[in-house]
């Protein structure tokens, strides 16, 4: 029996590619598609808002039909919205909203007491394995490589730096021992930057339609390491997402990420 899927944020741009590929796949199906109300796809078929042809499922600000899991791409507090109502009906819920502050983030592991709840600064695989490579890097090369991480993001992103690239200086931090709100250093302006020990550098550019570029370089002197992922589409993100939703069906309540899907927990 194909697993029934809710989509919050369905009318955004990985809402529509996350249904359109779901709709491709005959082990899941689109059981409701939600976005705020007032909205103005509120009412349309998502069928036919994704040019699937009619679904029967139309755009609404809340499930009328309780589905298996939920993907949630909206912003924090939509987010914390659809948190809410996922733990008070007992329904998993699969988050790649970015920019959650550190009270939202002791949310989800409130809500993860009692639900599934997966929630990932990246649903790609790639990323993921990125995620791995700079704390081994950054273990084996030790203090005398400077570390920059660079992100770069269409001109449309409202956060930053972005959840992937905080993430990584998270890894590093982890792996190195280092806290990551003390060391980090956001951009430089001024006559007295030079570098400090420790620090971690990290810079956020947006521009044009970039998808999703993140650099992570280890400098000394004489030499430069680097490690760099571009995404090319949104799908890569849409079908990790989804990959996530099935894996999270009949999981015990508790907090997941796409390290526990792909099985790529650190051993470092």
């Amino acid at each position: 029996m194909a697993i029934s899927l809710g989509i919050i944020g369905a009318a955004g741009r990985m809402g529509r590619r996350i249904g359109a590929l779901a709709c491709e796949d005959e082990s899941l199906k689109v059981v409701c598609a939600i976005d705020i109300a007032g909205h103005p796809s509120q009412g349309v078929d998502f069928g036919e808002l994704i040019g699937v042809g009619k679904l029967t499922v139309p755009i609404s600000s809340a499930w009328s039909q309780k589905p298996d899991v939920l993907i949630d791409f909206t912003r924090p507090e939509a987010t914390m919205k659809s948190v809410a109502a996922a733990r008070k009906d007992g329904i998993p819920i699969v988050i790649g909203t970015t920019g959650l502050n550190a009270g939202q983030l002791d949310k989800l592991a409130e809500a993860a007491k009692q639900i599934p709840v997966l929630h990932a600064a990246n649903m790609s695989l790639g990323v993921n394995l990125l995620f791995e490579l700079v704390q081994k890097v950054a273990v084996a090369l030790g203090e005398d490589y400077d570390i920059e991480i660079t992100e770069t993001h269409h001109r449309f992103k409202k956060d930053s730096p972005s959840g992937t690239a905080m993430e990584l200086a998270r890894q590093i931090c982890k792996a190195t021992g280092r806290d990551v709100g003390r060391c980090l250093m956001h951009g430089r302006s001024g006559a007295e930057v030079g570098r400090r020990p420790g620090n971690i550098g990290m810079h956020a550019r947006r521009q044009g339609d970039v998808i999703g570029e993140h650099t992570v370089a280890f400098s000394t002197l004489g030499e430069t390491i680097e490690l760099s992922h571009k995404a090319h589409s949104r799908d890569i993100f849409a079908r990790g997402a989804l990959k996530a939703a099935a894996w999270l069906v009949g999981k015990e309540p508790g907090l997941y990420n796409m390290m526990d899907v792909l099985n790529l927990k650190s051993k470092t």
